[in-house]
């Protein structure tokens, strides 16, 4: 990737769960995208609230190395709008771990994903591995689901991670 990117680097391992701290929010990469959503401006409005209150500090947020990639294959003038977006709320990078990948491979194990979406597979392993206490998408169709929820939940108890959340801007948003 040829891209220089304006953020902190995250290079802890694993992050110390503190009961009292803010929520910790893996961004997925349909998240940032909806942002400048013109056509559904229901998801287009959660998703601008939920980025108000990541600016009111209410929550601390990340992203990874896999959104990053996905940024670098938009066009031209999405990358420009998504980087800037990025810069202005400046989360903390998540890298790609061995041990993301295999908590991967243990969720496609399982099917808990169709194999052609693995990437899918892989934010979640992150967020799993680094300790998130949120996945934040608008991927209905693979990860905002019961039985996502409830299979991951499953896999990550026999692997020793802690239950995470996978939930729309919708849900996280507190509109206080």
């Amino acid at each position: 990737m040829n891209i220089e990117f304006p953020f902190k680097k995250f290079e802890f391992h694993i992050l110390i769960r503190n009961f009292l701290r803010r929520l910790s929010l893996l961004s997925y990469f349909h998240v940032i995208n909806f942002f400048f959503e013109e056509r559904d401006i229901e998801k287009a409005n959660s998703t601008k609230e939920l980025f108000r209150e990541i600016r009111q500090g209410k929550f601390t947020v990340f992203i990874s190395e896999l959104v990053l990639r996905e940024i670098d294959n938009a066009s031209a003038t999405k990358k420009k709008l998504l980087l800037s977006l990025i810069k202005t709320y400046n989360p903390l990078l998540l890298r790609i771990t061995e041990e993301c990948m295999a908590l991967m491979e243990k969720y496609m194990e399982r099917s808990i994903f169709p194999s052609k979406y693995r990437d899918d597979a892989l934010h979640i392993a992150i967020a799993s591995v680094y300790d998130m206490d949120v996945v934040v998408s608008w991927n209905l169709e693979h990860m905002v689901k019961l039985k996502t929820r409830r299979e991951v939940r499953a896999i990550n108890i026999v692997e020793n991670y802690r239950e995470i959340e996978i939930c729309t801007p919708m849900e996280v948003i507190e509109n206080d």
